[in-house]
């Protein structure tokens, strides 16, 4: 493989088609399903996953099978099948579904207001992670271009992973069958440490999430003639929430919710605050003087990937801080994503969370949680030796620096249920989710030299699972 001519073709593509396809792309609102109920009647989705058929169909890649699979009630998915050499399959994943819009977009900016500035491609869903479709296709043109060869690629790309995947068993099912044995699964969904060399995802936390409500009242009264008689909603929620979190720390207390760290996953980590240095807490926003929870960067990374965390991602029962009269609210609601660690079970998690929360409630106030987000993490498999070397010197061709690893804190479902389905797949989870790119937050953005680079090093990733398997 002739690996300077493989960066320029990629360049390429990325420069004169999938740059302006994924300005296109990010112009669509097409929200996951959790935040867009009426998806299939809004029709943002369909023109997501349409926008990405059109593309692909024009792509010269010899012997592509290209459709748009449906199951009813479902968000669909699209599903290509590329032909190669040899009796190995190679599964590449990635989604078009995309998070809410988000407050705090900068000016000039805006979640489907799509803006080129400093080689970044700014606007919601374009780094989280729409390109990876246009990626898997281009790496595998790249190498039909020179003749390398491949093995067989299929494609899944879904349309419902910002909403936990809870569409994709079912299309799995369906569809494992004419995938046949998969021995390598490339997933683009994932983050990077810096944007200097090819990074590998080594595990991914789970998720428990849902709404926690207290009501005290049938409708709000006058604060001055009730407080002090009648229980405040947001006392309860708070009270009820110090059985989770120690709110002085932020640590999870209960064991159900933790889960030993592996020896390995450890070295990782430091290997990877070393590289990364200050910017493993830096990365973040921080506003005026707040700091970190945590100063040691290894102990920050494992925080982050290996142990629990809650977060109040948002509130309903307020009203607006120019509304707010001298009323004792009747009820107040917080979301809750309680971020588990890879190995902890996400439906035994949702069970034992509703438990801690509902039971005994202060005052008898009425408390319930309605659990909607329930995922179990991933751990990689250990790293076959070739693939070890190939991600080293794919980083070296293309970046100039040696790999690394790390786990993610955020979550793909797709992992634990492809573990499920492939238990001896070996597995490259990458992606473009560097410092500052905020995806879900305001301001997210593709930095579009390291996913050019990233696109080439996955074909060479490629290559050498066809030239080991073929």
């Amino acid at each position: 493989m002739d690996t300077s001519a493989l960066a320029i073709s990629v360049a390429r593509t990325w420069d004169t088609s999938i740059v302006p396809q994924l300005v296109e792309y990010i112009r669509i609102p097409a929200k996951s399903p959790h935040f867009d109920p009426r998806w299939e009647a809004n029709g943002h989705i369909e023109r997501a996953i349409r926008l990405a058929e059109t593309w692909v169909l024009q792509q010269p890649v010899r012997g592509l099978a290209l459709e748009i699979v449906r199951l009813p009630g479902r968000t669909p998915v699209l599903y290509f099948d590329v032909p190669g050499t040899g009796q190995h399959t190679v599964l590449l994943y990635g989604h078009l579904d995309k998070q809410p819009e988000m407050t705090g977009w900068r000016e000039g900016l805006g979640p489907w207001q799509p803006a080129l500035e400093d080689c970044k491609l700014y606007g919601r869903g374009g780094a989280d992670d729409g390109y990876a479709v246009f990626a898997s296709l281009a790496a595998i043109g790249a190498l039909q271009a020179q003749g390398t060869a491949h093995a067989r690629c299929v494609g899944l790309i879904e349309t419902c992973e910002e909403s936990g995947s809870y569409d994709l068993p079912a299309y799995l099912d369906l569809l494992a069958p004419r995938m046949g044995a998969v021995d390598f699964v490339v997933g683009l969904d994932s983050g990077c440490g810096d944007y200097e060399r090819l990074w590998a995802t080594t595990s991914l936390r789970g998720l428990a999430g849902g709404t926690l409500s207290v009501d005290v009242l049938t409708e709000g009264v006058h604060s001055g003639d009730a407080s002090g008689i009648v229980p405040s909603s947001f006392r309860i929620a708070r009270a009820i929430l110090d059985r989770l979190e120690d709110s002085a720390t932020g640590r999870v207390l209960p064991a159900a919710f933790h889960a030993p760290i592996p020896e390995e996953r450890v070295r990782q980590a430091k290997a990877a605050a070393a590289i990364m240095g200050e910017s493993t807490v830096r990365k973040y926003p921080f506003a005026d003087r707040t700091a970190p929870m945590i100063a040691d960067h290894a102990e920050a990374l494992l925080n982050r990937t290996w142990r629990p965390a809650l977060s109040v991602t948002g509130a309903d029962g307020f009203p607006a801080i120019a509304d707010a009269g001298n009323v004792l609210r009747p009820r107040s609601l917080l979301k809750l994503s309680l971020r588990l660690p890879p190995p902890v079970d996400g439906g035994d998690a949702m069970r034992a969370l509703r438990s801690l929360l509902e039971s005994d409630p202060p005052h008898g106030a009425t408390v319930r949680f309605e659990g909607d987000e329930g995922a179990t993490g991933w751990n990689a498999p250990p790293t076959a030796p070739w693939l070890e070397q190939v991600l080293e010197d794919a980083s070296r061709a293309f970046y100039g620096k040696p790999a690394a690893a790390m786990g993610e804190g955020g979550t793909i479902p797709f992992m634990a249920m492809l573990g499920k389905h492939f238990p001896q797949a070996q597995f490259l989870i990458t992606g473009v989710l560097g410092p500052k790119s905020n995806a879900h937050g305001p301001n997210e953005f593709l930095h579009i030299p390291y996913a050019t680079k990233l696109t080439a090093c996955v074909a060479a990733v490629l290559a050498a699972h066809a030239a080991r398997t073929g």
